[in-house]
């Protein structure tokens, strides 16, 4: 479908005779959105091609970054690369001091602006389609609200070039117009309600049935990381709902009155706030609409862009292989628009203001040059096919080839695959933790990364890549033409003069892969290569102690000892009685580490001190030396060497650890109650496992002055996660589920240690530790 081709009105035509220069002389250009991808765009071009212009900026603070040093840092971007090249660096201070004006605030709270402004260029906004209700209405339409506002307070009369999306128009078919959008909804309510919806959101988020249902599934998962992880968690859970809510709420509320996201009806609030507050009081106002924007065709250089854009995450996904299907439409028109196109026009328009009511313009290539999602798809599967990216392991990735199934039959598949993978992943987390096992959970959970966002990509891009939109660009073609013949090629924007194909392959998809290489590579956490430990003194070295130092548990180091203190005769009722309480102990264990450590010593209740002296002294030690993992003493060893202060902590008894005392500068674990001389099976003090050794650690590196941030950490269980975090340099060792899809999500080093094939180990001779 292409639009008409239709005669320019006499009335604009007749505001195209001052075009003849294209330039805005001396203006002063006020820019909201300036350290954006089109507003660096804009200030660039301004820079280099129109060097009588004052160019005033609002910018806000950072953190202890100054607007003015955020000028700075903008100005040293890639794409004012060619100008300063070209200018030089003292032309570039020149520009500095003489030109770039800095006007500190944001849309949220703009400041003062000058009377003397000639042009307002509007071109700030969100830059998501789907945030939550309230962000999105006080960013695109209060922001709009507010810059209008303080440009009436200036008593100056700027023309405005409010830029839009050329996707305001909503949910339609057919061709759009340039002109003013049609529709009676009343902008202030919608705004009004949008900023109440947060208040009543968190209101119902706070709810006792609410705060309940966060707690048990925060329980269920990081129970035995403590308590203050579990109220963490769901306070996060309850953060993340009201989020979820609030983009729901925008998203249907877009949809109800006939929009494609919050995004568009927002913006499309803005154009009208524009049109009553602005043009309304008296001014002169142009409204720019541009399509999807990426990268630059020619200028300031092929393939600039700054950050990946409207389409690039979905052109990367693909390139990923994350995309063996999608729900588009094969003729539907990907509205594609290089920025510098973008750029030209905004100047143009700037240069040219209307003579009475607002105009229009449509930056899109649709109408006279379509890209269709099937040539979109043959370009990619062509550039991917000859430059694949590599593969984390080994090879390349082979892109898949799209048949267009349609919507209904990719969201039945997508739907098919995201519960077989939660099956999947369930199933894995009830199998002891093996290697075998992390494997799959790792691949289960690449699967569920790649399945969640294929999910978003889905309901984000449906109503782009489904649509039958074609827009009208009949003043923007004029505008074009009306431009000296000279000056066409460098600051024109004739879209049929666009090659897709030359542009994708050869500009565009470069562009995004050269990006994207950057990380492609980096290795999966549990292939990283260990660095050399550095020599330092103020460095820690925590090491958890059974099934991280000793392929064992407080069940097996029990049975050690039992088995050499027991009458032959009494020892198959004690393997009995504790197979029939093993079931306890794991549901214990699952709920709260310390419950567990607290029933199972409970065994030890009425052994002499004395006996389990005797027994850990001698067949129990050599038990445990054959039970000690060579690598595990291979890094202590390491960290010794390097000056680092070695660490062993254990929930248990300290005395079932003492054997391997002396490879630590200190051993820090529980002991039992006794009396006259007997164990009671009580402990002397709480379990130091989960919170509680997270602040014995950092009490522990404040005695020390030792430097966290730096210090290492090696455990298996989840309950470690809690104080591994804590540490600058964590490891998990054998982790379990839990701690091995923790590790996974934060990139954390894995590895394997095994007990030795050949007997106990031989200990280093290293002074003694601190014992129990």
């Amino acid at each position: 479908m292409t639009a008409p081709d239709v005669t320019v009105p006499d009335a604009f035509s007749a505001t195209l005779d001052a075009v003849a220069t294209a330039g805005l002389g001396s203006s002063h250009v006020f820019i909201t959105g300036g350290t954006g991808f089109v507003g660096q765009a804009i200030v660039e071009r301004l820079l280099s091609s129109h060097p009588q212009t004052t160019i005033s900026l609002l910018i806000r603070t950072k953190g202890s970054t100054s607007a003015e040093d955020r000028l700075r840092n903008l100005l040293r971007k890639p794409v004012f690369g060619p100008w300063r090249e070209r200018v030089g660096e003292a032309e570039v201070e020149r520009a500095i001091s003489e030109r770039l004006r800095v006007i500190q605030g944001d849309l949220g709270n703009v400041p003062a602006l000058p009377a003397d402004l000639d042009v307002v260029i509007h071109s700030a906004s969100t830059v998501s389609f789907d945030p939550p209700i309230d962000q999105a209405f006080e960013t695109n339409l209060g922001g709009a609200i507010a810059l209008y506002t303080a440009l009436a307070e200036s008593g100056g009369d700027p023309h405005v070039v409010h830029v839009s999306t050329a996707y305001v128009g909503g949910l339609r078919k057919g061709i759009v117009p340039e002109g003013r959008l049609k529709h009676d909804v009343d902008w202030r309510a919608e705004l009004a309600a949008a900023r109440d919806a947060r208040v009543r959101v968190e209101m119902a988020s706070r709810q006792p049935e609410t705060l309940r249902t966060f707690m048990s599934d925060a329980r269920a998962v990081h129970g035995k990381e403590g308590p203050q992880s579990v109220a963490t968690v769901a306070e996060s859970k309850r953060v993340e709902w009201v989020r979820e809510r609030l983009v729901d709420y925008g998203r249907s509320r877009a949809q109800s009155l006939g929009w494609t996201d919050v995004y568009t009806l927002t913006k499309s609030f803005a154009e009208r706030a524009a049109e009553e507050l602005w043009h309304a009081a008296g001014h002169r106002l142009s409204v720019v609409r541009p399509a999807i924007i990426e990268s630059a065709l020619r200028h300031p250089y092929p393939g600039w862009i700054d950050g990946f854009k409207v389409a690039d995450p979905l052109v990367l996904a693909y390139a990923r292989g994350n995309l063996a299907q999608f729900p588009a439409l094969p003729d539907t028109v990907l509205d594609v628009i290089p920025v510098d196109y973008v750029v030209n026009v905004i100047l143009a328009v700037a240069a040219n203001p209307p003579a009475a009511e607002p105009e229009y313009y449509h930056v899109s290539s649709g109408a006279r040059n379509p890209l269709p999602i099937h040539r979109m798809f043959t370009n990619m599967n062509e550039f991917f096919t000859a430059n694949p990216l590599p593969h984390e392991s080994d090879g390349h990735i082979e892109v898949p080839y799209w048949t267009f199934p349609g919507s209904r039959k990719v969201d039945r598949v997508l739907h098919r695959q995201e519960v077989w993978n939660g099956r999947l992943e369930t199933a894995l987390e009830r199998l002891p933790s093996t290697e075998r096992t992390r494997a799959h959970v790792k691949k289960a959970l690449k699967r569920r990364d790649d399945l969640e966002n294929l999910r978003t990509f889905v309901e984000l891009y449906r109503a782009y890549v489904q649509t039958e939109i074609i827009f009208d660009d009949r003043n923007t073609r004029a505008l074009h033409e009306a431009l000296p013949v000279e000056l066409r090629d460098d600051i024109g924007f004739d879209v049929t003069a666009i090659d897709w194909e030359t542009y994708l392959q050869k500009v565009h998809f470069p562009a995004i892969t050269a990006m994207t290489r950057a990380f492609a590579l980096r290795p999966a956490a549990s292939e990283r290569v260990a660095k050399a430990l550095p020599q330092r003194s103020d460095v820690l070295a925590v090491f958890d102690f059974e099934g991280t130092v000793v392929d064992s548990n407080i069940v097996e180091q029990y049975l050690w000892v039992r088995s050499a203190g027991f009458r032959k005769a009494a020892w198959p009722s004690e393997v009995a009685s504790l197979l029939a309480s093993l079931p306890g102990y794991l549901k214990a264990e699952h709920r709260d580490r310390g419950e567990f450590i607290r029933a199972f010593l409970r065994r030890y209740s009425g052994m002499p001190v004395q006996r389990l002296r005797k027994v850990v002294a001698g067949g129990y030690r050599e038990t445990l030396l054959r039970h000690t993992m060579p690598a595990a003493v291979a890094r202590i060893e390491q960290h010794r060497a390097a000056g680092h202060r070695t660490v062993l902590v254990t929930g248990s008894i300290g005395i079932l650890a003492s054997p391997l005392a002396s490879l630590f500068d200190d051993v820090v674990a529980g002991s039992m109650h006794e009396r006259d001389g007997i164990l009671t099976g009580y402990l002397a003090q709480p379990p130091l496992v989960d919170e509680a050794r997270a602040a014995w650690l950092r009490r522990y590196a404040e005695t020390h002055n030792m430097d966290l941030s730096k210090s290492y950490g090696y455990g298996d269980s989840h309950a470690d996660l809690v104080w591994l975090q804590l540490l600058g340099n964590p490891t998990a060792i054998n982790p379990d589920t839990n701690l091995s899809r923790e590790a996974l999500r934060r990139r954390w080093s894995i590895h394997n240690w095994k007990r030795g094939p050949r007997g106990a180990v031989a200990l280093p001779r290293f002074s003694k530790g601190s014992g129990e």
